[in-house]
């Protein structure tokens, strides 16, 4: 069989018609605990796959590693001002703590909670170390479609693959994954911009390929809930409701 032509419009329209037949598209299914007609986003990521996302005040987004394989990088950016973004220094120091897990909020260089993870079954996690040069470049592609550039990917989070200290100062230990199905909800506190890249984590040894699950939906009602909340985490969400308010006449 001849090779597509690719050196023609119509050509290179029957091509990409063609490739359009055979790709398939996996919408994740919405879960049990989430009311249908809340959804606002539902994708599956591939394996060394992006995305980005403008997410909305009060939406809870959960990403699910479906079958062990995925690790979760990831950017947010304050969407009506993308110069504020999350910092992944402050995100661990203002709490006193290095290691992501339930209540702890991700915060931005202005002292703002852009998001914060309320629940977790993986807790395999790192801050430390960034990404690779693979997940630097799916990163930039995000930020591009958005007016910015490299200056703009600062350090990720990534979620899935986890890192610990080695408590005698011998360096940093993978942890890996906590296997398939493993899920991270986020509630979303300031409209943000959400790159996300699933590729390998850089200390993973013999990265495995896997689908990144991403829903988001409304939730509004749980902005206000902070129970047991850190007296650094409460002004942290203090700064993040001042600069809503000061922007309510703006928005009205």
């Amino acid at each position: 069989m001849n090779a597509a032509r690719t050196d023609s419009t119509g050509g290179a329209r029957s091509h990409a018609r063609a490739q359009a037949q055979h790709a398939s598209m996996r919408i994740p299914a919405t879960p049990d605990d989430v009311d249908p007609s809340t959804v606002t986003w539902a994708e599956s990521i591939p394996p060394d796959g992006y995305v980005t996302k403008v997410l909305a005040r009060g939406s809870r987004i959960r990403l699910i590693d479906v079958d062990g394989g995925a690790c979760a990088h990831l950017l947010l950016y304050r969407a009506e001002a993308p110069w504020e973004r999350l910092n992944i220094a402050d995100t661990m120091k203002v709490p006193w703590q290095a290691y992501l897990g339930p209540g702890h909020p991700l915060l931005s260089d202005q002292g703002r909670v852009l998001a914060t993870v309320v629940a977790d079954s993986s807790g395999h996690h790192d801050m430390l170390c960034g990404t690779d040069d693979t997940g630097r470049r799916l990163l930039l592609l995000g930020a591009i479609k958005h007016g910015m550039d490299i200056r703009d990917v600062a350090p990720s989070a990534a979620l899935f693959k986890g890192v610990r200290v080695d408590p005698a100062g011998g360096g940093l230990e993978f942890t890996g994954s906590a296997g398939a199905g493993a899920a991270v909800d986020l509630r979303i506190h300031l409209p943000v911009l959400l790159v996300l890249a699933n590729t390998a984590h850089p200390l993973d040894p013999d990265p495995p390929r896997g689908e990144l699950d991403v829903l988001a939906w409304r939730a509004e009602e749980q902005l206000s809930a902070a129970p047991g909340a850190e007296p650094e985490y409460l002004r942290a969400l203090a700064n993040t409701e001042a600069a809503w308010a000061a922007g309510a006449g703006e928005r009205s």
